[in-house]
């Protein structure tokens, strides 16, 4: 998004697309892959941080993931590109603030990503 000059200066660029990303520190890969699918869940240690009642990313996240959540959901809930959502549930795993459920094996068949498939397609119907 470009915002307008006030006086005819050159266009800048909106800083709300960046913010997200300085949330990250820049960083635009997880450190470990999580499924758009993949259930994330606060861990006791996280419900026992004061740290999700302080205004972060992160907070939210902690939050949002009382109850499990897919990395999708929280990505739309938050209003946030899910390139950063996956940095920071990435981080708040290696700091054991929470777990990530994948919701399917290497060795899943057609079947089980079949199911898959269709709860991920009633779910965004229902969001």
């Amino acid at each position: 998004m470009i915002d307008e000059p006030p006086s005819g200066d050159a266009p800048r660029r909106s800083a709300a697309l960046a913010r997200p990303y300085a949330w990250t520190e820049g960083r635009t890969a997880p450190a470990v892959e999580i499924a758009v699918e993949a259930l994330v869940e606060t861990t006791a240690d996280g419900r026992a941080e004061a740290f999700y009642q302080s205004s972060s990313a992160s907070a939210d996240v902690i939050e949002l993931c009382l109850r499990p959540r897919s990395l999708m959901e929280i990505a739309a809930l938050l209003a946030l590109p899910l390139g950063v959502v996956r940095v920071l549930v990435s981080d708040l795993m290696q700091d054991n603030l929470v777990i990530v459920r994948e919701t399917l094996s290497d060795t899943a068949g057609w079947g089980e990503r079949h199911d898959l498939m269709e709860r991920v397609l009633h779910g965004l119907r229902d969001l």
